[in-house]
C-alpha cells in the first residue's frame, strides 16, 4: 500500500485525494463507520466481507465488495489438450495461486481427463520454487508460515479422504511445490475450499449439464474458463452462476477498462473498473429540476 501510494504522489496526485491508514481490521472498521464516507469498496476474504456489509447495511452504505472466489476452469471434449493443460497451469500456478481469480477446481471431459492430468502434472513438475527474482523460478513464498501450513493440511486432508497426488504436494522452503490432485470427489476440502496456493484439484464430466452442475456447486461465483468449442462453450456460459465467464481462456483474466466483481459468496455482484462503471459505483445520482418562476398552487 505504502507503495502504490507513493507511486501516485510521484506521478502527480493533489494531496488529500488518497489516503493511506495502515491498521489492522480496527482501522477498517472506524473507516466504515466514519460519517464522511459514503461508499466502501473493499477486496478481501468473504468472511471479513459479510462483516463489513453488515455494517454497511447498518449505516444504509452503499458496499461494493470483491470477495474470495473458488474458480473453475472446464475442459470441453476436442479441446486441444496442450494449450489447455498450459493455460490450466497458468491459472493454478501464477503468484503462487493467491490470487481470487485462481483456477482452484479443473473440471474436465472424461475423454481429454487422462491425457489433461498427465500434460498438467509434467508442467507442475517443471516449475522450480525458490526466489522469483531469478528469471529460472515460476514459484515465489507462500505470505506467511500460516497460510503455507493451511494449503498443506487441505491437501493432506484431501488425500485422507482418497485423493491421489500427481505431482507436487510438498512444502518447499517458503513455497509450495505445485500440486496436481486426482480422484477426488466433491466433498473433499481440496474441491469446497479456496485455497489460495498452487494447487490444482481435476475432476472429470461426461455431459454439459453434470459441467454446469459442477462448476455452480459451490458457494462462490466469481471467475469460469471454458476451453473448447465457442459455440458449445456459449451455451454452457448461459447456465453457469458466475461474475466472469472466459471463453478459451483461463480464469485470472481481468482489464482495468472492464467491470468486475462475483456473485453468491465472491460478493454483493456490484461492479467496478472502467469509466461509466466507476462513476456508478462511486458517485450519487441527484435529480435536479429548474422552473424560470415559482409555479402557481391551488393551495
Amino acid at each position: 500500500g505504502v507503495v502504490i501510494a507513493r507511486i501516485f504522489e510521484e506521478a502527480g496526485l493533489p494531496d488529500g485525494v488518497l489516503h493511506l491508514l495502515p491498521g489492522d481490521g480496527s482501522v477498517g472498521r472506524a473507516v466504515v463507520e466514519a460519517p464522511e464516507v459514503r461508499v466502501i469498496s473493499f477486496t478481501g476474504s468473504t468472511p471479513v466481507g459479510r462483516a463489513i456489509g453488515e455494517q454497511a447495511g447498518r449505516l444504509l452504505k452503499r458496499a461494493h465488495l470483491e470477495l474470495g472466489g473458488n474458480n473453475a476452469l472446464v475442459v470441453l471434449p476436442g479441446a486441444d489438450v496442450a494449450k489447455a493443460a498450459s493455460a490450466g497451469a497458468f491459472g493454478s500456478y501464477l503468484h503462487q495461486g493467491q490470487i481470487c481469480m485462481t483456477t482452484g477446481r479443473h473440471i474436465v471431459h472424461e475423454s481429454l481427463v487422462e491425457e489433461y492430468t498427465a500434460a498438467l502434472a509434467a508442467k507442475a513438475e517443471a516449475l522450480p520454487v525458490g526466489d522469483p527474482a531469478r528469471e529460472d523460478v515460476a514459484l515465489g513464498p507462500i505470505i506467511d508460515r500460516r497460510q503455507l501450513e493451511r494449503v498443506h493440511g487441505i491437501v493432506t486432508d484431501s488425500v485422507a479422504a482418497g485423493a491421489k497426488v500427481a505431482a507436487g504436494g510438498e512444502i518447499d522452503g517458503a513455497g509450495y511445490r505445485a500440486t496436481v490432485l486426482t480422484g477426488l470427489t466433491t466433498d473433499m476440502p481440496a474441491w469446497r475450499e479456496e485455497i489460495f496456493g498452487p494447487v490444482a484439484p481435476v475432476i472429470s464430466f461426461s455431459t454439459a449439464e453434470e459441467a454446469a452442475r459442477i462448476v455452480n456447486d459451490c458457494e462462490y461465483g466469481l471467475s469460469v474458463g471454458i476451453l473448447g468449442d465457442v459455440g458449445t462453450a456459449m451455451k454452457l456460459a448461459d447456465r453457469i452462476d458466475s461474475g466472469k465467464v472466459h471463453i478459451n481462456e483461463q480464469t485470472v483474466s481481468d482489464e482495468p477498462n472492464a467491470p468486475f466483481g462475483g456473485v453468491k459468496a465472491s460478493g454483493t455482484g456490484s461492479r467496478f473498473g472502467g469509466a461509466a462503471a466507476n462513476v456508478e459505483a462511486f458517485t450519487e445520482t441527484q435529480w435536479l429540476t429548474v422552473r424560470p418562476d415559482i409555479a402557481d398552487y391551488p393551495f
